[in-house]
């Protein structure tokens, strides 16, 4: 898989752009500042309809204008497939392939798939337990496109049972009879929508762990296989059987009324799930974050991102790589080792400040990006 052209309007600092992509390695470099990192991207944007810089989209639209348009020639198993969608912040975005109008946006999720390393990509290890349970969404909807819809509908459910939650722990006589009557009726939706998708994070977890152990022995000096571990932490004791994970759900709902109540707030759920991350063999195993030094953490992130990579390779596609400006955040060995892993991908876009940043091995076309332009360099 990999893109053929980028078309550009009113995109971030690029009012019309456009550039013919090839495969292999390709290398974006200009001073911080330039817009190199737009052109990936809105690359990863198609992907996964959000960006992996920002939460929301009006920073994606060019200042001054009301609505941006990213269009891309994708190839995949030798069949190129246009992909588009606009941006309309405020209003509903939309999206198309070959010109056909999508119904709902989202059914673009998953035609193109991508990879991103990232300087912020330290906070998978050291962040809040919602830094990694997006890590486990985004490649869970890569895989299965479907689950955007899961995701969209367990966030709505949620924002309108805490808001129910606030209004019932204030209430009192029969207007709290009426608001605990409701929310046994969300509850409900919760534990259905929310035990798929727990369901969901159980199985990549799963599929993901042998991945990891794997990237993390590739990336890490000395370090075999077995070291680096992940294991899915959910706001409950699972069942003995893991079949009625609704049940389950919805009875730790009813246990712990009282303290939703009182506090007003969802307190299970797998908005409260964490992806706990450790380092080390047997007894000596120890939590990444709080123990693991600068090095292993990047190790670790970097075992992270390649393990992703690893899975949603052997489901039957070689997603796009993107490299951004990750190479200045590492080390000559680490540059190296990582370097050599992802060439034979069949695409890498790679963002640097100079090109010495990049290895030679992913130098590969060169494009200079400076005030506003992208040229390729001779």
């Amino acid at each position: 898989m990999h893109v053929a052209h980028l078309t550009l309007h009113n995109f971030r600092s690029y009012a019309d752009l456009d550039v013919e992509l090839e495969p292999g390695a390709t290398a974006f470099i200009g001073r911080n500042g330039q817009g190199k990192t737009n052109l990936v991207e809105a690359i990863d944007y198609l992907s996964r309809l959000s960006s992996h810089r920002v939460s929301s989209d009006a920073p994606l639209v060019k200042a001054g204008t009301d609505q941006a348009l990213i269009r891309a020639a994708v190839v995949r198993s030798g069949r190129t497939a246009i992909l588009e969608v606009e941006l309309n912040p405020g209003r509903a975005n939309r999206a198309r392939i070959n010109k056909s109008p999508l119904p709902r946006p989202r059914e673009l999720i998953g035609v193109v798939r991508t990879v991103v390393f990232a300087p912020d990509d330290l906070t998978l290890v050291k962040g809040d337990p919602s830094d990694r349970r997006k890590f486990l969404d985004d490649l869970l909807i890569l895989r299965a496109p479907r689950l955007a819809g899961v995701r969209s509908d367990y966030d709505r459910i949620l924002k309108q049972r805490n808001s129910l939650l606030k209004t019932a722990g204030l209430a009192r006589g029969d207007s709290r009879e009426t608001a605990l009557s409701t929310l046994a009726v969300w509850d409900l939706q919760l534990a259905s929508i929310g035990s798929e998708l727990l369901t969901a994070r159980l199985r990549l977890v799963d599929d993901l762990r042998p991945y990891l152990g794997k990237a993390y022995q590739a990336v890490a000096r000395g370090a075999s296989r077995d070291d680096a571990e992940i294991d899915y932490k959910p706001s409950f004791e699972l069942p003995a059987d893991s079949h009625d994970l609704e049940g389950a759900l919805l009875a730790e709902l009813e246990r712990r009324r009282k303290d939703e109540l009182d506090r007003g707030i969802s307190l299970v759920g797998p908005h409260r799930d964490e992806l706990a991350l450790s380092l080390g063999n047997g007894e000596l195993r120890l939590p990444v974050k709080g123990y693991a030094s600068h090095g292993e953490s990047w190790s670790f992130a970097l075992a992270m991102r390649l393990a992703s990579y690893d899975l949603l390779r052997a489901d039957g596609d070689d997603p796009i790589l993107v490299l951004d400006d990750v190479f200045a955040e590492l080390d000559t060995e680490r540059r190296a080792q990582l370097a050599e892993l992802v060439a034979g991908a069949e695409q890498v876009l790679v963002t640097a400040a100079v090109a010495a940043d990049v290895p030679e091995s992913l130098q590969g076309i060169r494009f200079i990006v400076a005030d506003g332009e992208v040229r390729r360099d001779a």
